[in-house]
């Protein structure tokens, strides 16, 4: 019995990363319950899409109608706007371009190269425009986690700076040199 509880609270997990279609993402910080709905319109738009159109959803177009249910709900009476802001990353269905969109609770949206959302973006932010260049594969992948590490060091303060200055802490992929 108590794994079963313990299973199904697992199951029930909150995530913060989730597929909207089998070439796009979305990524979201704010109240769950919103992202929830929010989430739910956007997969049924993909599929809506993909019957009738018979071709899958471009990253831009799933960011217009997601910015656009934001937008509207911020200004129908009657209902609060959504408490969330959302990154939605993809590649192109026709070019294979990966593509990168920000949401806010507003409704507008923006195209970047490197973006962060949520608690301690601006600190990422900053490091990504410090330290972005135009590259692919695991350079990419090398500069978000050590984005990621440069601010989680920064937070975590002195009692553990330790583990942040031993370099042979960090994942292999992330090494500096």
């Amino acid at each position: 019995m108590l794994f079963d509880i313990y299973a199904s609270s697992v199951y029930r997990s909150v995530r913060k990363i989730v597929s909207l279609d089998q070439h796009i993402a979305l990524a979201c910080a704010g109240l769950k319950a919103d992202a929830r709905v929010l989430i739910n319109r956007a997969r049924i738009e993909c599929q809506s899409h993909r019957l009738t159109v018979e071709d899958p959803v471009t990253v831009e177009y799933i960011t217009r109608y997601i910015a656009g249910l934001q937008q509207k709900y911020t200004q129908s009476g009657g209902v609060r706007p959504f408490g969330l802001s959302t990154l939605i990353i993809g590649f192109d269905p026709y070019t294979g371009a990966p593509s990168l969109y920000q949401t806010d609770p507003s409704g507008t949206f923006s195209a970047w190269k490197a973006n962060a959302t949520g608690r301690n973006s601006n600190s990422i932010r900053e490091f990504l425009e410090k330290n972005y260049k135009d590259t692919s594969g695991q350079e990419t992948v090398k500069l978000a986690i050590r984005a990621l590490l440069e601010v989680s060091c920064r937070e975590w303060g002195k009692e553990h700076r330790d583990c942040c200055d031993d370099k042979r802490a960090w994942p292999a992929t992330a090494r500096r040199g």
